[in-house]
């Protein structure tokens, strides 16, 4: 459930709607929401029935009045007085720090209202209604606090689900998943039909990694409502988690109910590609760009299947388009460097490659990039300035060392060519037996070479 969706579940819990106040006790016990008299709640029940009949006015009750009067109107703040007063002449009656935890709830003055829920709940430990107010009202700022309130709601109210959805969300707001697992899963066992239980458990098992659980509920949710785009886009992911490939077909059948997802389209590219393809992934993407402009991130989409093609030029193209959107995306600008690399362009690689940099010069994958162009090219002098740089990033392995060895000894720089060479041999541990082959080659002749140098 979003943060914005559980804002919108917990005013209508709390039932700020129109002029009306409907408290959990109208929704769940049929309970009139008008203030109770004193001779209703909290008078000692010595009265006969013929004494009940007798109208005996209390002053006291016109506060109550008062303040449902104002609730009604939503009138929250004015509300707070009369209960006040009332509360200082009789403090021990529930029901009124209730309504005065439901003013304080509406007026989002969160520490009263929890003060006076948790007075009303000392004063009337079945009040299921105050346990209920008071998970809901900490379940957003404090979930952990919010658990033990809504844990006492389902044990006074064992055969209703709602109470332990709530606790369902708050346990995962809390991070304790197993619990929330359990409270939806016991919501779900006392109503199936409810879509809202299962659907907060289906996306908890995903959580949890247990995709399979999560399938079985997200493939009841889409049985139930073939239209819901919520449990359409669940299933679709959770066979993505399992690597199943009918999740290509499960997207396509959640972008037919949400054709604007474009995340969403972007994972049915991305298999489609993994199964090679290229066409069909294609005509996904011509789809995702035939009634706007393409986007950055289209495009790069595009290059990338061309890329796979080998349609080296037209990738080259297509992320040309990409950076004119997005002209500061090194990873674009990058790419379009390792495509040139491709096609032996090696001073257009660099080209773009020192424009990764300027723009990120911190990514050290940019400047191993650039020195692939300056090797590639022959340029031995700017490879070695290079791998400096780099070396100032990162311990150099084996593999720099070998090409460090290379440039020197193109350069005849014969003890520096020696001194990279045993280097490289020394880490090398014999997994590249061609270069370590050479490597030794090497170091003889150049072993040789210095000794008669010396001479």
């Amino acid at each position: 459930m979003t943060a914005a969706n559980f804002r919108r579940a917990i005013a209508a819990l709390f039932v700020f709607i129109g002029a009306q106040l409907v408290l959990f006790q109208q929704v769940m016990y049929g309970r009139s929401t008008a203030a109770p008299q004193l001779s209703q709640s909290s008078a000692p029940r010595s009265q006969t029935p013929q004494s009940r009949k007798e109208t005996i006015h209390n002053p006291l009750n016109d506060y109550l009045d008062e303040a449902q009067r104002d609730i009604d109107k939503n009138d929250f703040t004015a509300a707070i007085t009369p209960l006040q007063k009332f509360i200082a002449e009789k403090p021990d009656v529930a029901y009124a720090h209730f309504q005065l935890a439901y003013a304080y709830t509406a007026l989002k003055q969160v520490p009263e209202a929890r003060a006076e829920y948790e007075k009303a709940i000392s004063l009337d430990p079945k009040m299921t209604e105050a346990y209920l107010n008071l998970g809901i009202l900490l379940t957003d700022p404090a979930p952990a606090d919010a658990v033990a309130p809504l844990k006492k709601a389902v044990e006074l109210l064992p055969s209703q689900s709602r109470p332990r959805i709530l606790l369902g969300v708050a346990q995962e707001r809390a991070g304790d998943f197993a619990g929330a697992a359990n409270s939806f899963d016991g919501a779900v066992n006392l109503d199936p039909r409810d879509t809202e239980a299962t659907l907060h458990l289906a996306r908890l098992y995903l959580k949890l990694k247990r995709p399979a659980d999560a399938e079985s509920k997200f493939r009841a949710l889409v049985n139930a409502d073939p239209n819901s785009t919520v449990a359409a886009l669940g299933l679709a992911q959770t066979l993505d988690a399992e690597g199943k490939p009918e999740a290509a077909d499960a997207y396509r059948k959640y972008l037919a109910l949400q054709p604007g997802d474009q995340a969403a389209r972007a994972r049915v590219i991305h298999f489609l590609v993994e199964q090679q393809n290229y066409d069909e992934a294609l005509a996904e993407l011509d789809r995702a760009d035939k009634d706007k402009p393409p986007s950055s991130e289209t495009l790069r989409l595009r290059a990338d299947i061309q890329i796979a093609q080998k349609h080296f030029d037209d990738a080259i193209v297509t992320l040309q388009r990409a950076i004119t959107l997005t002209p500061k995306d090194a990873q674009l600008v990058a790419g379009l460097g390792r495509i040139y690399l491709q096609k032996h362009d090696y001073p257009s690689a660099e080209k773009q490659f020192k424009v990764a940099i300027q723009l990120d010069p911190n990514n050290v994958t940019y400047w191993k990039d650039m020195n692939s162009a300056y090797y590639l090219s022959g340029d031995c002098v700017s490879t070695l300035a290079g791998l400096d740089v780099i070396a100032k990033v990162e311990q150099p392995g084996a593999g720099a060392w070998f090409i460090r060895a290379l440039c020197y000894d193109k350069l005849h720089q014969i003890k520096p060519a020696l001194e990279a060479y045993q280097k490289f041999l020394s880490m090398d541990e014999n997994k590249n037996p061609d270069q370590v082959w050479q490597a030794k080659q090497r170091t003889q002749v150049l072993q040789h070479q210095l000794e008669a140098k010396r001479q």
